[in-house]
């Protein structure tokens, strides 16, 4: 696994550099392409590959291709994550054609799930329309009332992607937990001067930070995170 994180962290490098220039990932002259562009980011090979032994430990190997799923989805998901976030940071865009990526594969999960339980297919649809929808109304309320985007509109195509990985109750955390962080986050960087006011702040890596999160993190352990931190403590009070 770690060898094959390495791998893959060195792929992110290269499907970050062709997205941005607007080049397709695979072409015929892939491998000419490569050799003559080759710079190793070890960076990202190191990075992605301690995040799939995080996944290893935190998800398992099972003895079914069924049960598996959770984790496949996750090792093929990941490197989209952080091109996302790398490139949303940079460029200020995320490519469509990754988006698109991300909604074709997380479709082939959804079926393959059909399969076994297809409730778990019908979260994962409805993941999606919430996911996308909550992006896409706000989107909607900013035109309206400040006569401009509030969130691009590749953000709303991330996040109806990824609700198919989700599914619906874990994509309205992951939406809870990118406002949260893009809230502080954003107050930081205005602090320390990083960005100015007027500057547009990309909701790309936010969003990104909140999958991992929910990916990592038990859902149980997320949410009494977030209602403590959203009724100010009086949660656990309650509770105690």
């Amino acid at each position: 696994m770690p060898l094959f994180g390495l791998f893959i962290g060195e792929f992110v490098n290269w499907m970050n550099k062709r997205l941005s220039e607007e080049k397709k990932v695979f072409s015929k002259d892939l491998f000419v392409e490569y050799k003559n562009e080759f710079k190793p980011n070890y960076i990202l090979m190191i990075t992605v590959s301690l995040i799939y032994i995080g996944l290893l430990y935190r998800y398992g190997l099972q003895n079914s291709f069924i049960k598996n799923l959770d984790l496949i989805k996750y090792l093929i998901l990941i490197p989209m994550l952080l091109s996302v976030a790398v490139i949303d940071y940079k460029l200020q865009i995320i490519p469509n054609r990754l988006n698109l990526t991300m909604f074709e594969i997380g479709l082939i999960f959804a079926f393959l799930h059909s399969f076994t339980d297809v409730a778990i297919t019908i979260n994962m649809l409805l993941g999606m329309l919430v996911g996308g929808g909550i992006f896409l109304l706000i989107t909607l309320l900013g035109g309206l009332v400040y006569g401009k985007e509030a969130m691009g509109l590749g953000d709303v195509k991330l996040m109806g992607a990824l609700g198919l990985y989700f599914g619906l109750t874990n994509i309205i955390i992951v939406s809870l937990l990118s406002f949260l962080i893009g809230a502080v986050l954003s107050i930081l960087l205005l602090v320390f001067k990083i960005k100015k006011m007027d500057e547009y702040i990309p909701f790309g890596p936010f969003i990104v930070i909140g999958a991992f999160i929910t990916i990592f993190v038990p859902y149980s352990i997320i949410v009494n995170i977030l209602l403590n931190i959203f009724t100010v403590g009086l949660y656990s009070r309650n509770r105690s």
